[in-house]
């Protein structure tokens, strides 16, 4: 295994212009439908949805996945650099990326990732991708000529950067600072001095090792284009736009189930079953937990604290909260036995809260709801480390990154 070439590398991104950054800056592609992209950016033309998502400036009910979309999110990109709304860098930088939400910020940075790296599992995975969402990307890519949605990757730390960034972050204004959805703030600085892009280069390959958060459809739809394209390492392709951060400075919120019946069982009969793995107590108030073995049930109007009786298995896979809820609860009780196709379970960001289960469970639409304690950053690292793959639907990070806050050339 070659490790000669950087984790890491420094490129001429594709920046808003500043006094446009409010206008441009999206929500991710893949958490907005295509009529929710529409009502929000069919009244602004600067938008980077009309890159992420296209479709809107097409026809009702286009197929999304048709060459049109991908042939106007190019037109459309090309229009936002022509009118100067869109802008590349003169030299190979990094970009810092700030995000605050609340009182939680984090700072990272906006890297070309090696697709050697990821081939050689340097950058680690710990999720399947599917092909029709793996497709839409290479599709993007190839269209656009451009990657403008970064994976969110993970770091162990490194003290020498992290004092980087604050000193960077503390001694200038930054390129941009814009709020967003969820009055997030999405900050940018630009990191061009040849002398700290080295530093920070050689510091990241000492490391040598990287931890995919969300973005694994992206990543291998970089490692495909590059494949098709070939080459030594060294060409523009050869790396996939994302943004690292360090492990402790990230946030994972839990990743909440909603269930449309109980299988037949009547409310007592499915008590009765979850009393053979859980401790159960109402709860006078709705049920977040706070540590792992704990879950939240929200069921005809009451809240119910349910406590895992059993030992842990020294398992990195069942080990995990989502794992355990799926193995007593889902597959043996429910009969849910492919989260991935069943259509009776969804899923709910913590962002949401939990008045969303009640919401869903309330209107009758579902029958049940389960609220989780976070899986953490240590845990997904472990499970990468050991080439093993979560369950679906394991991770919930926030704040989220932005598109359009910079894209990366080909």
């Amino acid at each position: 295994m070659s490790e000669d070439l950087p984790i890491y590398s420094p490129f001429k991104g594709v920046l808003p212009s500043p006094q446009y950054a409010k206008e441009v800056i999206a929500p991710p592609y893949d958490v907005l439908s295509s009529k929710e992209a529409f009502e929000k950016a069919h009244l602004n033309p600067k938008s980077f949805l009309h890159v992420s998502k296209a479709e809107i400036d097409l026809s009702e009910g286009i197929d999304v996945y048709s060459d049109s979309v991908y042939q106007k999110a190019k037109e459309n990109f090309n229009r936002l650099l022509m009118e100067g709304v869109l802008s590349r860098s003169s030299k190979d930088s990094y970009y810092i990326y700030q995000l605050q939400m609340g009182d939680h910020v984090q700072t990272g940075l906006v890297v070309g990732a090696s697709v050697k790296a990821y081939n050689e599992n340097r950058i680690r995975r710990h999720e399947f991708t599917r092909q029709a969402k793996e497709d839409d990307r290479v599709h993007q890519i190839e269209a656009v000529n451009a990657q403008t949605g970064p994976a969110l990757l993970i770091n162990k730390e490194i003290p020498e950067v992290r004092e980087l960034l604050k000193k960077e972050t503390e001694s200038r204004p930054p390129f941009f600072s814009e709020s967003a959805d969820y009055g997030v703030f999405h900050r940018l600085w630009v990191i061009d001095d040849e002398e700290k892009v080295a530093f920070i280069t050689q510091k990241f390959q000492e490391q040598n090792c990287a931890y995919i958060a969300d973005g694994h459809h992206r990543s291998a739809a970089a490692s495909r284009v590059a494949a098709e394209k070939g080459g030594d390492g060294h060409n523009a392709w050869d790396s996939f736009l994302a943004v690292a951060f360090f492990a402790k400075d990230m946030k994972i919120l839990e990743y909440n189930r909603v269930i449309k019946d109980l299988n037949g069982l009547t409310k007592d009969e499915f008590l009765e079953a979850l009393n053979k793995s859980y401790t159960i107590h109402e709860s006078p108030v709705p049920y977040q937990p706070k540590e792992k073995g704990r879950f939240g049930m929200y069921l005809d109007g009451a809240w119910y604290e349910l406590i895992y009786k059993n030992p842990l298995q020294n398992d990195v896979i069942k080990d995990l909260d989502v794992s355990i809820l799926s193995d007593t609860v889902l597959t043996p009780i429910l009969e849910i036995l492919d989260l991935r196709k069943s259509e009776r379970i969804d899923f709910v960001g913590g962002i949401r809260g939990l008045p969303e289960l009640e919401k869903r469970v309330n209107s009758k639409e579902m029958r049940a709801a389960f609220s989780l304690y976070p899986t953490s950053v240590q845990e997904l690292m472990k499970v990468a480390d050991n080439k093993k793959i979560m369950p679906p639907k394991s991770t919930w990070f926030e704040p989220k990154l932005a598109d359009g806050v910079v894209s990366k050339l080909i």
